[in-house]
């Protein structure tokens, strides 16, 4: 499955530009065969709002939600991407995946909160794995700082995820993670990862861009700058299946020694 990495951060405060911004992308996207298009953490609302957090919080199924899936059913292609989620008097820091017919696949909340910032203003997730079938792949999703939890990911592999998909709000100086860390992961879990960056300052923050879609092999096979980019690479189910055989640490795992680590 070709998938898009939408690299931006958008206009922080303001939904209706970002859901422009959105649109575009999915246009180009589709047009370069993707089946699948990508935004980062928080990307309908912006990351560092603040107190706006609450007034612009909505809904899983709400207006945004359904305004997503009206671009991803018009241009023909799946789309992930992060925003706040209102749940009663909850807000939870929560990336939708919606099919490309518009329907709404799968919602996960972020589970590992990080910083003051995220847990002064959200409520940490209950549920570390939460999938969706996609295109013949079982795609997984998760929030920026969840990847860096190797247990996060490694249940993640332990349910049969094929691509892991990571909207991100990663700020300096942990450039290393986009680096070093999210390919480890896509090796030790065998596995597709997905890891798509928000990019220059919002108030305190500064992100690093540096999106990437890891292979199973450890392998980049694309790497964002530090701006906006709109990246495409290749999901590939063949070449998984071929890493799994030949690199089974999940059929390896010894897990009756592992008791200390609960």
């Amino acid at each position: 499955m070709r998938t898009a990495l939408l690299q931006s951060s958008g206009r922080p405060g303001s939904v209706a530009a970002n859901l422009k911004v959105l649109d575009v992308a999915a246009e180009r996207a589709a047009a370069a065969g993707a089946g699948l298009l990508v935004a980062p953490e928080m990307f309908l609302t912006g990351y560092a709002i603040g107190g706006d957090v609450p007034r612009l919080a909505e809904s899983a199924d709400g207006e945004s939600a359904d305004a997503v899936a009206e671009i991803a059913s018009r241009h023909g292609l799946a789309i992930a991407y992060g925003y706040p989620e209102r749940d009663t008097d909850q807000v939870f820091n929560s990336a939708q995946l919606i099919a490309a017919d518009g329907t709404r696949l799968a919602n996960y909340r972020k589970t590992h909160l990080f910083g003051c910032f995220e847990r002064d203003h959200f409520t940490p997730g209950q549920l570390p794995v939460v999938q969706a079938e996609l295109a013949g792949l079982r795609v997984g999703l998760m929030i920026c700082y969840d990847v860096e939890f190797p247990e996060n990911v490694r249940a993640h592999a332990l349910a049969g995820s094929d691509l892991l998909v990571v909207p991100t709000a990663q700020m300096h100086p942990f450039q290393f993670v986009a680096e070093s860390v999210v390919p480890v992961r896509a090796f030790e879990n065998q596995m597709y990862v997905a890891y798509v960056n928000r990019v220059g300052r919002e108030g305190e923050f500064e992100f690093v861009g540096l999106s990437t879609l890891a292979g199973p092999d450890g392998v980049a096979r694309t790497r964002a700058g530090r701006g906006e980019e709109l990246l495409l690479a290749d999901a590939d189910p063949v070449l998984l299946a071929a890493s799994r055989e030949a690199n089974p640490y999940l059929e390896d795992r010894r897990p009756g020694l592992y008791g200390s680590l609960l």
